[in-house]
């Protein structure tokens, strides 16, 4: 949630942020209007809490004449107390309402509007060109025995799937490369439980006006992640951490869920949109004042490994509307997909600032001891399915055989071309075989 402070001193900053992003402006009244009623209550409970205090004090010391009606004066006090005390809570609850209703502040540098008002910060590489009719990577995984969509379906529905053969192996290559990769930057590599509680849920903002994209385990009040951005924001939610010289950071991997609810009828076909797929998530605690350049860092390791899937791409810094809730800032790299003729989004970068550590009371301490907010940041590092779906239509060839990155042949036993029939154990590092 956006600091309180910045709202009782700033509300125009916040009322713009709003604005920016196409929403609700007057939902910053109701926060400051929440804000002041609980403040008042509070005030009053402890008002009453200190005339209640003064009359007991009182009973003790009055005279056997006085005692009735002094003690009658602090039974009527205890009882105000109490409904102060119940006013209270329900300020209290009305005040974490309007705040939770309100969206991170938005960078100044965001780009104003909507989805498509996304700007272009760079692109890289070239887009490939065919000389021969281009399949779309459904046909090429069928023709590989990589992809079989028809039985995903039969067993789970819609938007599901199973990876088979090379394609099974195409999953462990890049989990295998995103982790050695993110390793050697640094991360701590982290497998991540895809079942969350509430707190996390709410706390990284995937609640709210985001509930309809997320699957419940209502008999355990339990949540299937998104993203392992959830479990590795709240394993250290009501912390302290020793930030040290360098932010904390990690690479989690889970399995990831989504409803995608109101997509009824875009990209039914293949993997670009589907129910279930496997990430590499990099997630990022640092010191506000690091936030930017730390965004920065992630956006970089992303575009280092598109770079060595060898795929064309480009950068796009994401217009206010088309954020999520948490995100002040983000930047998404979309890759080529040569059957649509289009980028398409792999990967994307978040700064959430101190927007879901404040939910999640996580803290470090400055140079004077103090325990204050940490920024957060996420960036995935591979969304393996969409990422399968992606290499296999950039490298096609004419004869339904795929070229294999040089990156990911380590991972592939030096394979350099998946083939129609190939042999599996041909895939395989040498080690396992």
């Amino acid at each position: 949630m956006i600091d309180l402070r910045l709202v009782r001193e700033h509300p125009d900053l916040v009322k713009a942020s709003q604005r920016t992003r196409g929403a609700d402006e007057s939902l910053v009244d109701v926060l400051l209007a929440a804000d002041a009623a609980r403040r008042e209550a509070v005030r009053r409970a402890d008002d009453l809490r200190a005339e209640q205090k003064a009359a007991s004090q009182a009973v003790k010391k009055a005279s056997p004449e006085e005692r009735p009606a002094v003690l009658e004066r602090a039974k009527a006090l205890a009882a105000q107390v109490k409904e102060a005390e119940e006013a209270q809570r329900a300020t209290d609850a009305a005040l974490r309402e309007a705040h939770l209703a309100i969206p991170n502040v938005v960078h100044d540098d965001v780009p104003p509007g909507g989805e498509d008002d996304a700007v272009t910060l760079r692109t890289v590489g070239e887009v490939p060109t065919y000389d021969f009719p281009v399949r779309d990577h459904v046909e090429i995984g069928e023709l590989l025995g990589a992809i079989d969509m028809e039985r995903g379906a039969k067993v789970s529905g819609a938007r599901f799937y199973f990876l088979t053969g090379p394609g099974a192996l195409l999953e462990f290559a890049l989990a295998q490369l995103a982790i050695s990769r993110a390793v050697a930057a640094g991360f701590t590599p982290v497998i991540a439980p895809a079942l969350v509680r509430p707190e996390p849920m709410e706390g990284t903002g995937f609640l709210g006006a985001h509930a309809e994209e997320v699957y419940k385990v209502e008999r355990d009040d339990l949540y299937l992640v998104g993203t392992s951005e959830v479990p590795l924001a709240g394993m250290h939610m009501n912390e302290v951490l020793d930030l040290g010289a360098q932010p904390r950071r990690y690479a989690g991997w889970s399995s990831c869920f989504r409803r995608e609810a109101g997509s009824y009828g875009k990209d039914t076909r293949g993997l670009i949109r589907v129910h279930w797929f496997d990430k590499v998530e990099m997630f990022s605690y640092c010191r506000p004042e690091e936030s930017a350049a730390e965004h920065q860092r992630l956006l970089a390791w992303e575009e280092e490994f598109l770079q060595a899937l060898e795929v064309p791409y480009r950068v796009v810094d994401i217009a206010a509307g088309d954020l999520g809730t948490s995100a002040a800032r983000k930047f998404d790299i979309e890759a080529w997909f040569p059957s649509q003729g289009t980028y398409r989004e792999l990967t994307s970068a978040s700064d959430c600032a101190t927007f879901q550590a404040r939910r999640l009371n996580i803290r470090y301490r400055d140079e004077d001891g103090k325990p204050q907010t940490v920024a957060t940041l996420n960036g995935t590092l591979c969304a393996i399915a969409r990422t399968i779906a992606c290499l296999l239509e950039v490298h096609q060839r004419a004869d339904g055989s795929v070229h294999v990155p040089k990156a990911l042949r380590p991972w592939l036993g030096g394979v350099e071309l998946l083939t129609p029939g190939m042999t599996l154990t041909a895939a395989v590092p040498p080690t396992a075989a």
